[in-house]
């Protein structure tokens, strides 16, 4: 009898399988008891007759709590009612073990109650549906890039200074070396590795100590980062809508289940292809101006502020051209205005804000040295960047994409904390 999984199971119609999992839920109708079982891939009900297992196996029904680990044998039909579109019919059962009375149930819970459980509410359907669609967005990501002929390359978590600022680090004594951070961005890193290699990414956990309590702020998550040796800023926004009209259209297509369960409006999913509007940071302040918003040039794009901009348009909006004054110091000032960067946000619909944050780097030693004496950078910590524009610098390019807020947008979440298997903000470092 083969061993397989629920959502292998239209490959064994009208076999004898058997499948292991916990207890789902479960009912009594008479001589006919239902079970269903969840195996982390799906769920299905096994449908048990009196008659048709031995009265021994028909009687551990009763045993069985919400979460115990148990096996169900039997063969596999057809039935588009069901849940996932089969049925079991049970020959046998085994109880692997019976569980303790489980904490989440089906009525109402506190967020801080499911937060404080988080390892349990892993289980139920729609964490698993979120944790599914990350998953593919992840798949997707790798995917993108190997497929188009970049190479991975890793970056550390541990960096000797900041990447975007000194004010949101993580510090740890380093040995004898004295202090350590905890990497706000793998960047810098791709940055050396697109000299090497041409079109690389890095794609690993990131830190920021920012004691932010909104909806879209961890204090750890992932993010991935293209470089490419010889783009622009065109080149780079060409790159960064390819990339997510190919995450948001492989999730449509894979995971049509699991955004069902999340109750996704797909249909402003299916919005997201190229071409993206592109619109000036002049225009996102003019566009802010008409709706009332009383914002002044030179000021960074708030949560509002991205929000209402995002507003006018039904697919991500790319706001290029910022004050430089806002932005990173390795940021490339535009040739036709010093005051504004050649840098870039993708701001998702739907209120999800940025979700890509991009520029052309300064490529100029002497302007990129200057950058890092006005910000009081340590140039000691930077001197091996410095390095790369010593030797055969060349113009280049690339953005950030947080993976959280991007699965927050994708599965139409209120919370990032739910884009992540354990979540890390400023209150809450467990479990």
């Amino acid at each position: 009898m083969s061993k397989v999984y629920v959502e292998d199971l239209s490959k064994h119609v009208g076999q004898e399988v058997r499948l292991h999992g916990w207890l789902y839920n479960k009912r009594s109708s008479g001589k006919i008891r239902f079970l269903l079982l969840r195996d982390g891939t799906g769920v299905v009900q096994g449908v048990m007759a009196k008659g048709a297992v031995a009265d021994a196996t028909f009687e551990l029904f009763d045993q069985l709590t919400q979460e115990s680990s148990f096996s169900l044998s039997g063969k596999v039909r057809k039935d588009d009612r069901a849940p996932g579109g089969f049925e079991l019919d049970v020959t046998g059962m085994e109880i692997i073990h019976v569980a303790k009375e489980y904490p989440i149930t089906p009525k109402e819970h506190g967020v801080e109650f499911l937060a404080d459980r988080r390892h349990l509410w892993l289980r139920s359907a729609r964490q698993h549906a979120i944790m599914r669609v990350r998953h593919r967005i992840i798949k997707a990501i790798r995917d993108f890039f190997d497929d188009r002929g970049f190479t991975l390359v890793d970056s550390p978590i541990l960096t000797p200074a900041a990447c975007e600022g000194t004010s949101t680090l993580f510090e740890t004594p380093y040995f004898d070396l004295g202090s350590a951070f905890l990497t706000q961005s793998g960047q810098l890193y791709a940055e050396a590795g697109a000299m090497a290699l041409g079109k690389v990414y890095c794609f690993g956990p990131t830190f920021r100590a920012e004691k932010s309590k909104t909806r879209r702020h961890l204090t750890e998550f992932w993010m991935v980062e293209p470089e490419v040796a010889f783009n622009d800023l065109n080149d780079n926004m060409d790159l960064a809508e390819e990339f997510l009209e190919y995450i948001v259209q492989s999730v449509l297509r894979d995971r049509a289940p699991e955004l069902k369960t999340l109750e996704r409006d797909v249909t402003k999913l299916q919005n997201v292809k190229r071409p993206f509007p592109r619109v000036s940071y002049d225009e996102a302040v003019e566009i802010l101006h008409k709706r009332g918003i009383a914002f002044e040039w030179g000021n960074d794009l708030g949560g509002t502020d991205e929000t209402v901009v995002s507003e006018n348009f039904d697919r991500p909006v790319m706001v290029h051209r910022y004050p430089a004054a806002v932005k990173a110091f390795y940021m490339k000032r535009d040739p036709a205005n010093a005051k504004v960067a050649l840098a870039v946000d993708v701001l998702a619909p739907e209120g999800y804000g940025e979700i890509i944050g991009g520029s052309q780097r300064e490529d100029d030693y002497d302007l990129l040295l200057a950058r890092i004496d006005e910000q009081k950078l340590p140039r000691e910590a930077f001197d091996w960047y410095l390095d790369l524009r010593r030797f055969g610098s060349v113009p280049h390019s690339g953005f950030g994409l947080g993976v959280e807020r991007t699965v927050s947008w994708i599965c139409g979440l209120d919370h990032v904390r739910e884009t992540i298997a354990f979540p890390r903000m400023i209150y809450r470092l467990t479990p």
